[in-house]
């Protein structure tokens, strides 16, 4: 049943959430950047979709890192820690990180999107758990494969800039099949910035870090009773990049008003 209904809610929000409206300003400060992308913000309250380059913005990626925010709520949802700030252990191997050489718990952890600690929390999650938090949520194209800590990394799991929107409005608005108290946990790890009524929540993302690849920023803004999720992807082919993904998502939010 839990799987039903996340299909159908994943379902009904695909037939609904059909118009589309181009952002010419959101265009511009990509070719600004100098990078290819896409941004797609998602209004729920009016559910519309307004974007940049929206055959890219339904074209599924790796999802890297923002698979975090997936891998904190099934391990919180299934008991493998006890609390986001319960420590992990990274594993005692040199990482490409130095920070990331230590224990800790999934508030730090996602913070600086620690590697090891999120692999250990998905071998303790273990595959068939994993695999049914995944379908459950309806998150991309769901599958999973044989590697329970790197299929975020490596695929086969993909996922749109489309679809990443309709799973945060879920997770913003507490409608995820998952208690009310796991994914509270989760959005108060990703919170970032409050500015007045305004929230702003995010996770970054770079497959094949630290070479060339994939790079996401999605999050959601809350101000007041209004949600706004939105997703941003961009073709990183230096280091110089990554910076640009929360530089251009945020210059994209502002041009739309949203924060």
């Amino acid at each position: 049943m839990k799987h039903l209904f996340a299909a159908l809610m994943l379902l009904s929000w695909q037939v609904h959430a059909t118009e589309w409206l181009d952002g010419p300003e959101l265009g511009k400060l990509f070719s600004e950047a100098g990078v290819q992308g896409t941004f797609v913000l998602y209004d729920v309250d009016a559910d519309r979709l307004i974007g940049h380059n929206r055959l890219r913005a339904e074209t599924r990626f790796i999802p890297a890192s923002t698979f975090k925010i997936v891998n904190s709520l099934v391990g919180l949802s299934v008991g493998v820690v006890s609390s986001v700030d319960e420590a992990l252990p990274f594993g005692g191997q040199p990482q490409m990180i130095k920070d990331w050489e230590r224990d800790m718990g999934l508030r730090e952890a996602i913070k600086m999107s620690n590697v090891p600690i999120y692999q250990e929390l998905a071998r303790r999650i273990g595959h068939a758990q994993m695999r049914d938090g995944v379908t459950a949520m309806g998150y991309g194209n769901a599958e999973i494969g044989d590697k329970v800590d790197r299929f975020w990394l490596d695929g086969p799991l993909k996922i749109s800039a489309v679809e990443q929107t309709a799973f945060l409005a879920r997770l913003a608005r507490d409608q995820l099949p998952l208690s009310g108290d796991v994914q509270a946990k989760v959005r108060e790890i990703v919170m970032l910035e409050q500015s007045g009524e305004r929230t702003l929540y995010g996770k970054t993302g770079w497959l094949n870090a630290p070479n060339p690849g994939i790079g996401w920023w999605v999050g959601w803004v809350t101000n007041g009773q209004h949600a706004y999720s939105f997703a941003l992807n961009i073709d990183i082919t230096q280091a110089a990049d990554a910076p640009k993904r929360v530089e251009i998502g945020r210059a994209c939010l502002k041009a739309l008003g949203i924060f």
